[in-house]
């Protein structure tokens, strides 16, 4: 009995060994992240952080006005006070972030998601969160303040917050 278990335990371990093993190495676009937060200050205004990843950032009253961060994720951040004003957010990602007081206005966040964060007291005038994802607590809080309608995509914060 114990030659079968030790040749099936033989055989496991071999075929264990022939699996290709999983690559470990940052991607492009974290590696970018970082370099740019070593950055004196956190003014990003303006730049092209697309697919971007923030974890763990902390960019309280950070600059982001004009940023293009399509594809963005930002990953247990803190980004109270942040300006995202004018920014591109679309198919960005956002998981256990602080978005407290954060300036949205005429931001476009289309089919973005925002998971577990706090949007709390954020100005979103004109912000166009189309197609986005968005815990229901959060989108409640959202359309009592919703007003606006974004520039460039002609869309009001309401409707697309779809707030009744």
């Amino acid at each position: 009995m114990s030659r079968i278990f030790t040749g099936l335990l033989s055989a496991v371990l071999a075929l264990l060994l022939l699996l290709p093993s999983p690559a470990f190495a940052a991607s492009s676009a974290a590696t970018r992240a970082n370099d740019d937060l070593k950055v004196s200050g956190n003014d990003f205004s303006g730049r092209n952080l697309q697919e971007a990843e923030f974890a763990e950032a902390r960019l309280s009253g950070a600059n982001f006005s004009k940023t293009k961060l399509e594809g963005v994720v930002f990953n247990a951040s803190n980004l109270s006070k942040a300006n995202f004003e004018e920014a591109n957010l679309s198919y960005g990602f956002a998981y256990l972030t602080s978005f407290i007081e954060a300036d949205f206005r005429n931001a476009i966040l289309l089919e973005s998601t925002f998971l577990q964060c706090s949007l709390r007291d954020a100005d979103i005038t004109g912000a166009d969160f189309s197609g986005s994802i968005i815990d229901k607590e959060q989108v409640i809080a959202l359309c009592e303040v919703a007003d606006g309608v974004n520039p460039v995509t002609g869309v009001s914060t309401r409707e697309s917050l779809e707030c009744r």
